[in-house]
């Protein structure tokens, strides 16, 4: 427990603390946003906040995870015993690397658009090879590193709250396993880009996902099958899952950096998290829900990120097909601007349905463990 407050409370002061360093500093060279000019009027006087505020986000995610490791150390050192999840783990660290990989795809589109001052960075080749590397990198290596237990971080079966056994992903060499893990980091990573359009909202959103992966990997860590807090063989309804404590401290800490940022980037927001930020972020949620067996309950808990991307593919399909368009504008957060709402009450809204879909999300969870356990 001692390590989570660690890793929460570590993040959250760099978060809060770099921030500010950072608006100071792109304000300082020019690095602003630039801004649709098909957007909301409203949106215009936004032009020139500083962006990359994502570098704050991933600084404080590393910086918390590390940091609980080492005051679990310290830890061990003093009491000359060892408890769990005192050192770093392959789990934790195949998806800090995916969203520290994806940071520096974002940082790259980003930094493109303030050097160029223009509201496109790299173009969609550039930017899905990018993703496409860091996910194909982690869909090989997730498979590997086996502990004492015979557990790999991930397993290559469609996962609702646990394995669904009857749906296999272990097609041709396991190709089929790592086109499924590129589909999954690639959709995430887009959803949570689009989604960050409003001050504080793809901020906010998230750090209320993490939490409830907080909630997640925690009982699956209590409940775990091998080497959990009961530490024995458990009965029916425990989780075959590796190292869920440490995926616990990597959610608590990508938690508590969306909050130190929203500390900033809530309206009106001093800076924005760009692509730096948007695509770590969706990394970080594919990465935990692929290594907690949890890919289809992430929807759930993400259905606010989940409808920002249909709105878009829906947007273009119809477009496309009749030449009409379906919203106003999409991603659909827009929509309900141009209709007249205010952007601070697009944003609460879309908190409140965030917090009703992770409300269903672990209701769901949770009954599946209990209709598992008696």
């Amino acid at each position: 427990m001692t390590q989570i407050l660690v890793a929460g409370a570590v993040s959250l002061i760099v978060a809060i603390g770099l921030t500010p360093v950072l608006i100071r500093v792109f304000s300082k060279q020019g690095f602003g946003q630039e801004i649709r000019v098909e957007g909301p009027e409203s949106h215009q006087t936004k032009r020139g906040t500083p962006s990359m505020g994502g570098v704050a986000i991933v600084a404080a995610i590393v910086a918390g995870y590390f940091a609980a490791h080492l005051a679990g150390y310290v830890s061990d050192k003093v009491s000359g015993e060892h408890a769990d999840g005192t050192g770093p783990t392959a789990s934790g660290l195949l998806v800090l690397g995916l969203t520290v990989m994806l940071a520096f795809v974002g940082f790259l589109d980003d930094i493109i658009k303030v050097r160029k001052h223009r509201n496109l960075g790299l173009n969609k080749t550039a930017k899905s090879v990018g993703q496409a590397v860091a996910a194909i990198l982690f869909g090989v290596l997730v498979l590997q590193f086996r502990n004492q237990y015979g557990y790999t971080p991930a397993s290559e079966h469609l996962s609702y709250a646990r394995d669904i056994n009857a749906i296999s992903l272990a097609g041709i060499g396991g190709i089929v396993f790592v086109l499924f893990v590129w589909f999954v980091v690639a959709a995430w990573s887009n959803a949570v880009n689009f989604t960050d359009g409003l001050d504080g909202l793809a901020a906010g959103s998230m750090a209320m996902v993490m939490g409830s992966y907080v909630l997640i990997t925690y009982w699956q860590y209590r409940n775990a099958c091998q080497g959990g807090a009961a530490g024995r063989e458990m009965a029916a309804g425990c989780y075959q899952v590796r190292d869920p404590l440490d995926l616990t401290i990597l959610a608590v800490a990508g938690g508590a950096a969306c909050l130190g940022f929203l500390w900033w980037n809530a309206a009106p927001a001093k800076i924005f998290m760009g692509d730096t930020g948007s695509l770590a972020l969706g990394g970080l949620l594919a990465g935990l829900s692929i290594v907690s067996h949890t890919e289809l309950i992430a929807v759930v808990l993400g259905a606010l990120f989940v409808a920002e991307m249909v709105s878009v593919v829906l947007q273009i399909l119809v477009f496309r097909t009749s030449g009409r368009r379906l919203f106003r504008m999409a991603p659909f957060h827009h929509h309900f601007e141009l209709g007249g709402w205010a952007e601070t009450t697009v944003i609460i809204r879309f908190w409140l349905l965030t917090a009703l879909s992770i409300g269903l999300g672990l209701s769901l969870f949770y009954s599946e463990f209990k209709s598992l356990s008696g």
